[in-house]
């Protein structure tokens, strides 16, 4: 085995040993996934919703002006 595997196989037992021993790091580990895909789902939602994203707010003008014409239309008509 070269040196690089041996270090990777002392760091999973290290990792594993600490695991077995501690519950706490154990619920870390159960833990941080949980939170980076937290973190990806609130980056994607301000990317996606944010109003002071520039194509954000020109969808959100968008769809205000398509109210506006339907709601002119509707006044026309009366």
């Amino acid at each position: 085995m070269s040196q690089t595997q041996y270090l990777f196989l002392s760091v999973f037992a290290i990792l594993a040993y600490l695991i077995l021993s501690d519950k706490s790091i154990a619920a870390l580990f159960v833990l941080i996934p949980k939170f980076l895909r937290l973190q990806f789902e609130r980056m994607k939602w301000m990317i996606l919703y944010n109003p002071g994203n520039p194509i954000q707010k020109y969808l959100i003008w968008r769809n205000a002006m398509r109210i506006a014409k339907q709601l002119q239309k509707e006044q026309e008509v009366k």
